[in-house]
């Protein structure tokens, strides 16, 4: 009976102590499996952009540099149980925790992490909006530039290469890594399209003027100014212009069509260069605008106030205003002002 019981005894322990130990490895395994077998090293995300072709091993490479891996052997068991062979292209950015599943789950399948896109109200040329969009994309900024000017291309968007730059309404935008051209054009007309929604479509028909147009007045209206309490003005003031079939004479598009944005001054050299952008030759609105407007500036135009300004002079005084006229003698009094100013300083 005692030799019985002792033997009994032992073989609970031992059926105990083997409940442990696969406890203990259960416990582990689900750790490493859900929660956490990478612990990044300096206890911060990290990001990286896998392109296509790259191994596996090379991924791992790069994680290694980063993170603490606490079971190689556990890593390479759960690659080959969910079959892992190759990582998908993309970016990807991982926690400073994080366990065997989630990281090979997103690497097989090419669950990405978006990435951010900006640009703004500065960005004058097709160039230089392909540079900044392009800046955290797999997309090379000529890739882009050409599909800016690809009359073709532009074609079922009801834009040319003058006027594709209105497609771009300058914010921040989550998109992937690795997306196309024509991905990208998608996106940027379906926010477009939430941009010019009926109301504000509504107002620029009110004007008599198409959104692109709309756009083309407030990229103007910013290269006049950033004086946000005038903009309104000078937004009516070529309202008026262009509704009058004046010629519009905005400094700003002679900047743009001798390539100089940093010209102080125009002088009567300006004036004379060949260029639809010329406003002092042609009538009417440029073929494109002249920068990538603001959203603001945009509405600014929609809601432009009703004057009968047609003329605006730089302030003699200098202090980034205008002096605004409903006639040109009181215009050329401003302008005779402005020029003695200018004059008599030292360049």
């Amino acid at each position: 009976m005692i030799k019985k019981r002792y033997i009994l005894r032992s073989i609970l322990i031992a059926v105990g102590l083997i409940a442990v130990i696969a406890g203990v490895f259960v416990c582990e395994q689900y750790y490493r499996w859900h929660i956490c077998n990478f612990r990044a090293k300096d206890g911060e995300e990290h990001s990286y952009n896998v392109y296509a072709g790259a191994s596996i091993d090379s991924v791992l490479q790069l994680l290694r540099e980063d993170y603490e891996i606490s079971s190689e052997t556990d890593l390479k068991l759960h690659m080959r149980f969910l079959i892992l062979n190759h990582p998908e292209e993309g970016h990807y950015r991982f926690p400073a925790l994080i366990g065997d599943r989630e990281l090979i789950e997103r690497l097989k399948y090419g669950y990405q992490t978006p990435v951010r896109i900006t640009w703004n109200h500065f960005i004058r040329t097709r160039e230089d909006l392909a540079g900044k969009v392009t800046t955290h994309l797999l997309m090379d900024s000529v890739t882009l530039l050409n599909h800016l000017e690809d009359e073709t291309f532009l074609a079922p968007y009801g834009l040319n290469k003058e006027t594709s730059r209105c497609l771009f309404i300058p914010n921040t935008y989550e998109v992937y890594w690795n997306i196309t051209p024509e991905q990208l054009f998608n996106r940027m007309q379906r926010e477009y399209n939430h941009f010019w929604n009926e109301e504000r479509r509504a107002k620029a028909d009110s004007i008599g003027l198409t959104p692109i147009e709309i756009a083309i007045v407030a990229s103007i209206v910013e290269g006049e100014s950033h004086n946000k309490l005038e903009m309104p003005l000078i937004a009516s003031l070529y309202l008026n212009r262009v509704h009058r079939g004046m010629l519009l004479q905005a400094c700003p598009t002679i900047k743009y069509a001798v390539g100089d944005f940093k010209l102080r001054r125009i002088l009567y050299s300006h004036l004379a260069v060949e260029s639809p952008y010329n406003t002092y030759k042609y009538p009417g609105l440029p073929p494109g605008p002249i920068r990538c407007p603001a959203p603001e500036t945009i509405d600014m135009v929609l809601n432009a106030p009703k004057t009968d300004y047609l003329f605006m002079c730089a302030s003699p005084e200098l202090n980034n205003t205008h002096i605004f006229s409903s006639s040109y003698g009181g215009h050329a009094a401003a302008a005779r002002q402005y020029r003695h100013t200018m004059d008599t300083i030292q360049w």
